[in-house]
């Protein structure tokens, strides 16, 4: 696989484990779900973990709040406007506050042990990256990064010989259920879709769903973007191409079936007929604490599954028709290229503009497809090289959707395709 660990005893991971020194941990993005689940298992981990810097994006109560709990030496904000504020939350704690672009990669490069890439979106790229380069063991708890810029990811991750665990539950269960078998045993890997809140729906119904709606998700508590996603499917297919990163595994051999329970997250099936699954309460502190004691395990107070009390297990095929934003992902994903940057690109424009009731449920999957079929046709869809490569195709792909959004709805711009 593309990124598997070598399964070698990690000493700072043994010594804090033993109590003899604490694992060293930097979050980015600390003030999310991710970084407030994160926050529970070091906490209960009770010394094994030490945080030594936070990131957050635009709220520096909540950020001061996370780094005087943690004990953190450094605390950036991701808004400039928010320093003031932060720097007098903080002030007589001995944490140094920042703010700003740089300050977030300063966050990123502060001396750790692991890494929680946690910041939504590809706000997050630039600073996991940086966190990478520089030979940190990174936790990905951002999809965004390897959709926008998986290659110069996994070369990265490659040359240096750096980890990059899966945060996901559906990819940190497939990374689990493979150990250390060989890619070329694998027959399929599939992942699993709670099938969020549209799952029984009508296309006429999901059409004029209302944020409100969008946001009940039956098993997650999540940010209000992936819970977006997770209502239109569009961030499985998210997921699917970052499991092609992940694990080096090419779109024919990836699947995602629809499951309502949220307990299986991810299946391997081997040439020989076995098929492996990962299993978990729909919890994110199962696959966050995973991967911060990785190789090891620390128990921690993560809900346990109950398989007796749950009673039983459905799956589904997804349905294409009623949710085609995964139908777009799959085909970028198979096309290549720059597409799956122009994807994640604009389906960031499409979910804000359908949190502000600038479009419907429905106009997301289709301004983003017409952004893609637009890239195709004026060559704005090459292979990124770089992050760099991929942000500059981010940024074009951001603007064509908020030009084409910026054009009267009555035209039928969008309705129309």
């Amino acid at each position: 696989m593309a990124i598997r660990p070598e399964l070698k005893p990690d000493l700072a991971c043994e010594e804090a484990m033993t109590g003899s020194a604490p694992r060293s941990v930097v979050i980015l993005g600390a003030t999310g779900s991710i970084g407030k689940s994160t926050a529970d298992i070091v906490v209960g981990a009770r010394g094994a973990l030490k945080v030594t810097a936070v990131a957050g994006g635009r709220d520096p109560i909540a950020l001061a709040r996370v780094a005087r709990d943690l004990g953190a030496g450094f605390a950036a904000l991701a808004d400039p406007a928010g320093y003031a504020e932060l720097k007098e939350a903080l002030a007589g704690t001995g944490i140094k506050p920042a703010a700003g672009r740089a300050a977030v990669i300063e966050a990123a490069l502060h001396p750790a042990d692991i890494v929680m890439a946690a910041i939504v979106g590809t706000a997050g790229v630039e600073p996991t990256f940086a966190a990478l380069a520089a030979g940190r063991t990174v936790a990905l708890a951002n999809k965004e990064c390897l959709v926008c810029a998986g290659a110069a990811f996994i070369r990265k991750a490659a040359s240096l010989g750096t980890q990059l665990l899966p945060v996901d539950s559906e990819h940190n269960a497939i990374f689990q259920a493979l150990g250390a078998a060989d890619h070329d045993t694998v027959e399929k890997i599939t992942l699993t879709a709670s099938g969020g809140p549209f799952r029984t729906w009508s296309a006429e119904a999901i059409a004029k769903a209302t944020p409100e709606e969008a946001l009940k998700h039956p098993n997650w508590s999540m940010g209000q973007k992936v819970t977006i996603d997770s209502a239109s499917l569009m961030n499985k297919g998210l997921e699917l191409i970052e499991a092609h990163h992940i694990f080096g595994i090419e779109p024919e051999r990836l699947d995602v079936v629809v499951h309502p329970q949220s307990i299986v997250h991810g299946l391997v099936a081997f040439r020989d007929g076995s098929v492996i699954a990962g299993l978990a309460a729909p919890d994110m502190r199962v696959p966050i604490a995973h991967c911060l004691f990785y190789p090891r395990r620390l128990k921690t107070a993560a809900r346990r599954l109950d398989l007796a009390s749950i009673g039983q297990l459905t799956f589904e095929q997804p349905d294409f028709q009623r949710f085609p934003a995964l139908r777009v992902a799959l085909e970028c994903l198979r096309i290549g290229r720059g597409l799956p940057t122009v994807l994640n690109a604009a389906n960031e424009v499409a979910v804000e503009a359908f949190l502000a009731r600038r479009i419907s449920f429905h106009d997301i999957t289709r301004l983003v497809e017409l952004c893609c079929q637009t890239a195709l046709r004026d060559g704005t869809a090459w292979e990124p090289l770089s992050v760099e490569e991929a942000l500059a195709i981010d940024h074009m792909a951001r603007e064509r959707a908020r030009a084409l959004l910026a054009q009267p709805f009555a035209s039928g711009m969008l309705t129309s395709r």
